[in-house]
């Protein structure tokens, strides 16, 4: 944000005004967007960062996320925009403003770019409300639950698409998200995952799509075929009627999903699309590849599926399925590395990873969930100094905190950031709520390979944390509850501590800092 806005906000919030009209909560530290674990389509076309970089405030309305949408420089500047709590069509009203073009029973991201949504804390739950983009570009929306959609009855919103994409989008990343609905479209809903009119470069990966007569699409009808370029890797599709996805023209790559209860048919390649269909596993489910409903036939490329108690239709007029022994028909060039799990442990690995509040846990093809920090600019940055047998053991030599400076977001009253390097343990630094972030800041660069953060009396716990070079934005190292923090020895100017969970609200007495 330029400084005229910041201050107007600082003003609004100081005053509680924009607090409680809104729920919107503004940090003057910055974070870097989740995109570390980015991967697909979403990494093509420059790469999908989202708002890396940019400013980072606290959401808990759907009114909240529009102001903060409004209140940028510009409809470009970067933000991530963190929700915790339940948006509604109640909380959800239109913001204008020069950066913005919202609307109210929805959450509008209409001509904008670099903006990450991720839900934090206790959660992030869009209830009866749909994300909607259109005419945008690089977009994160990760760790969010989106549930019972509707096109019609009441409430109405986005067409009845959980999340929907239309008219010119690109670069467009879904992760850790877990969208649902109650039915099908005799029941109101429509799509939960849908990309119209010329959407190119997503990725959907660890997410969890149920309960919901569509599963998804890529093109609004037969000659909508502007779309493609899209990514489906490690989700679960479980009791959904069809369309998972359909495809109309276009590339997508799909890999290493669960797929479990197709009732009616599955991945629909039709109108010219290509899909390269990788390690999936498919299980209990019906007629789960193919082209159906349409005589104009679509491809895939198939290898090292398995089909677990999966039935077959007869082929006849419009419906086309790959099976009962699915053999490929095209040949589909990936431009991106990736690293396929084995089919039979798909299951398992998506089982505890895909869908919101499941820690951000991923896979590197080993079939075990891993921990890294998706969140992680540069996940080839090097990991804490392998030569140090145990990166929490106590620092040794001089506590580079003490005489530097000191910031962070919004504060506790009697509390100062100062108080976290002063060498005193009887004094600290809270947020004004349960999370925030403190930093340490020095005059030059400053190399730093430890920190130990120390809590005050009548502390309330760290439920989990990040540590951040403030300078790049880069993850040093995440996880949970106090003590000392090892990561690999970087040159710095100032490094933050983010909490971002907490049960109760944290005392800060010493945010220690030390070269090893």
């Amino acid at each position: 944000m330029r400084r005229s806005v910041a201050v107007r906000l600082s003003a609004l919030l100081a005053t509680g005004a924009l607090a409680a009209a809104t729920g919107l909560a503004v940090s003057t530290s910055t974070a870097s967007a989740a995109t570390g674990g980015v991967t697909g389509y979403a990494t093509q076309n420059g790469g999908t960062t989202g708002g890396a970089g940019g400013q980072t405030v606290r959401a808990t309305t759907g009114t909240a996320i529009h102001q903060a949408l409004c209140s940028r420089a510009s409809s470009s500047t970067p933000i991530v925009i963190q929700v915790e709590g339940t948006i509604n069509h109640g909380n959800t009203a239109k913001v204008s403003g020069s950066s913005c073009n919202t609307a109210a029973g929805v959450i509008e991201l209409k001509q904008i770019s670099n903006v990450t949504i991720v839900g934090v804390g206790s959660g992030a739950v869009f209830d009866q409300l749909g994300i909607h983009i259109r005419e945008s570009s690089n977009i994160i929306i990760q760790n969010v639950t989106v549930r019972n959609v509707k096109k019609s009855g009441s409430p109405t919103s986005n067409g009845g698409d959980a999340i929907g994409m239309e008219s010119g989008v690109r670069n467009v990343w879904v992760d850790h998200a877990t969208l649902e609905a109650s039915g099908g479209e005799s029941e109101g809903y429509d799509g939960l995952f849908d990309m119209k009119d010329n959407t190119q470069y997503v990725t959907l990966s660890y997410s969890i799509l149920r309960n919901s007569g569509r599963g998804g699409l890529i093109g609004s009808s037969e000659s909508d075929r502007s779309n493609g370029y899209v990514t489906f890797h490690h989700n679960l599709y479980q009791n959904i009627d069809s369309r998972a996805p359909l495809l109309r023209g276009g590339i997508a790559h799909v890999y290493n999903n669960h797929y479990k209860s197709l009732n009616e048919s599955g991945i629909n390649s039709r109108a010219g699309a290509r899909a390269k269909v990788d390690n999936n596993y498919f299980e209990d489910s019906k007629d789960v590849l193919g082209t159906f409903y349409t005589s104009e036939a679509g491809y895939w490329q198939v290898s090292g599926n398995i089909f677990d108690n999966v039935t077959w239709s007869s082929r006849s007029g419009d419906n086309n399925p790959a099976g009962p022994n699915p053999t490929s028909n095209t040949s589909v060039s990936i431009p991106y590395a990736y690293t396929l799990d084995a089919a039979n442990c798909v299951p398992g690995v998506v089982s505890q990873t895909a869908g919101a509040n499941k820690g951000l846990k991923v896979s590197d093809g080993s079939c075990t969930p891993q921990n890294p920090d998706p969140t992680d600019p540069d996940p080839t940055d090097p990991d804490p100094d392998p030569t140090d047998p145990d990166p929490t053991d106590p620092p040794t030599g001089t506590n580079l905190s003490l005489g530097a400076g000191a910031d962070g977001s919004s504060k506790a009253d009697g509390t100062s950031y100062g108080n976290v390097r002063d060498g005193n343990l009887s004094t600290y630094w809270s947020p004004s709520g349960s999370t925030g972030s403190v930093s340490v800041k020095w005059g030059s660069a400053t190399t730093v390979s430890k920190a130990n953060i120390r809590l005050g009396s009548g502390s309330g716990t760290i439920g989990s944390y990040r540590v951040l070079n403030h300078d790049t934005g880069a993850v040093l190292a995440s996880g949970s509850g106090s003590g000392v923090i090892g990561f690999a020895p970087t040159s710095l100017k100032k490094i933050t501590l983010e909490i971002t969970s907490a049960n109760g609200t944290p005392r800060i007495a010493e945010f220690e800092t030390y070269a090893s």
